[in-house]
């Protein structure tokens, strides 16, 4: 095979699907050929199998690392891991302004939350005003004085909620999974 030629059929299987051809692999010594021997009554095997696609992404990678970036930039982790009971209330106070600071700002970086109830806590709230139904579980908590049939035209709004209108973290390479919180740091002297 001429190099010019090898040249193009390596170049478009590269760009097609991503690995070379098994013929050019040998051609280039890239890879020692190997005779198997075959029995005439077993089945061909098959030259190019798949290979098992990576595992997507999943929901707990997302919480690991957004646990991580709360943990890397205000040490909540290691905050709510610490025994705080011999501590003050004055004591635990001052560290958590500092925790709620860098916590906020990270959240204000990788998400957009808002409230899934825009009103006053503590006023009278029409669930169809708010384009909400009972039917709705996930939106909304009806507490206090459920009627049995589970639905109520209006309540007090108790507590706005939260959704994550936006979320904006760091893409994982494929395949990759999302385990360490913080790594383990070892100083060395």
């Amino acid at each position: 095979m001429s190099r010019l030629s090898l040249a193009f059929r390596s170049f478009f299987s590269l760009l097609g699907s991503g690995k070379l051809p098994d013929d050019i692999v040998v051609e280039l010594g890239l890879m020692r050929r190997i005779a198997v021997p075959v029995s005439p009554t077993a089945p061909a095997a098959k030259a190019d199998q798949p290979k098992a696609a990576a595992e997507p992404a999943k929901p707990a990678d997302g919480a690991v690392q957004l646990l991580a970036m709360l943990q890397q930039e205000s040490r909540i982790v290691d905050f709510l891991m610490e025994d705080i009971t011999p501590y003050s209330d004055e004591q635990v106070g001052q560290v958590m302004r500092g925790v709620h600071e860098n916590c906020r700002k990270v959240l204000d970086r990788v998400m957009t939350l808002t409230p899934v109830v825009d009103g006053v806590e503590g006023t009278a709230t029409n669930l169809a005003a708010e384009g909400l139904s009972n039917k709705q579980k996930q939106r909304i908590k009806l507490v206090g004085k459920v009627p049995p049939d589970g639905k109520a035209e209006s309540g007090i709004l108790r507590h706005r909620g939260w959704q994550a209108d936006k979320v904006n973290l760091p893409s994982l390479k494929q395949g990759e999974r999302a385990t360490i919180v913080a790594p383990a740091e070892i100083e060395i002297e």
